[in-house]
């Protein structure tokens, strides 16, 4: 379902930004969609966008989701921000990187996560330009199509890559955030910030960022992403060392040896 669902809300954008936004219909024979209008950003806080193209991606995956999965709850940041609670929940961010998607900037994606009694169970992202379909299965590992992933095998800073989230949402972290900024990056082959957590660590699964922080996410932001790379064989925690939770966290991840000198750079214990 969650691949169902999520390829239904990619094949929207995508139609979405190769007409220029335009009005875009017969998409799906269900659902009449509305005009696109790339130039109507309407502002939830500093820095952060979101258009009719969200909203709509959101309104659809829900309907795949409520109707294969009756009594569920489904939890994303456009319609419904709610706490993950018990039983079958959804956790869904319909384009995470609209501000890249705004810009034609290709990096944005779909992701959908489905917990059982707030434990991670199945996860999928979309890379909606590229196309390509990211998903785990807990227990059952974390693959790329038919391609299964791990984390990389890296485990000296000086060769690594990481990627990183800047606090655009919440100023107020920006100092501590350079802190760590300026601990980390002398000591790798380089830090990269794309603008969507969810191919960030869609990356760390996939083995081409060795390790990935950021002092402020949301659930729908993370869930999906956690899932890859704990099932890719790889580590995904808070600040404090502890397993990432679904709920509003810093996170940091990569593979075992990374991830443990990542923690520590970023708590400025080095």
């Amino acid at each position: 379902m969650a691949v169902r669902a999520a390829e239904g809300a990619g094949g929207y954008i995508r139609a979405a930004g190769r007409e220029g936004r335009r009005a875009v219909a017969n998409i799906n024979s269900h659902t009449a969609l509305p005009p696109v209008r790339p130039t109507a950003w309407e502002s939830k806080g500093h820095h952060d966008w979101v258009t009719e193209v969200d909203r709509h991606a959101e309104r659809l995956i829900r309907e795949v989701l409520e109707r294969g999965a009756p009594g569920s709850t489904v939890v994303g940041e456009e319609l419904n921000p709610e706490a993950v609670g018990g039983g079958l929940t959804w956790i869904v961010d319909p384009l995470d990187g609209t501000t890249n998607f705004l810009h034609g900037y290709p990096q944005y994606a779909v992701s959908i996560a489905a917990a059982l009694d707030g434990v991670l169970e199945a996860a999928v992202i979309l890379d909606v330009p590229r196309e390509c379909l990211y998903g785990a299965v807990r227990g059952k590992g974390a693959w790329l199509g038919d391609t299964r992933l791990f984390v990389s095998a890296i485990t000296e800073p000086s060769h690594a890559l990481l990627g990183t989230g800047y606090p655009f949402k919440h100023l107020e972290e920006l100092e501590r955030y350079l802190d760590q900024f300026r601990r980390v990056l002398p000591a790798t082959s380089g830090v990269r910030r794309a603008g969507s957590a969810a191919l960030d660590l869609a990356d760390v699964a996939a083995g081409r960022l060795d390790g990935f922080w950021e002092l402020m996410l949301a659930p729908w932001d993370i869930a999906a992403g956690m899932l890859l790379v704990r099932e890719a064989g790889g580590v995904v925690t808070d600040l404090a060392g502890a397993d990432a939770k679904l709920g509003h966290t810093a996170v940091v991840a990569g593979n075992p040896a990374m991830h443990r000198w990542l923690l520590e750079q970023v708590r400025g214990e080095r």
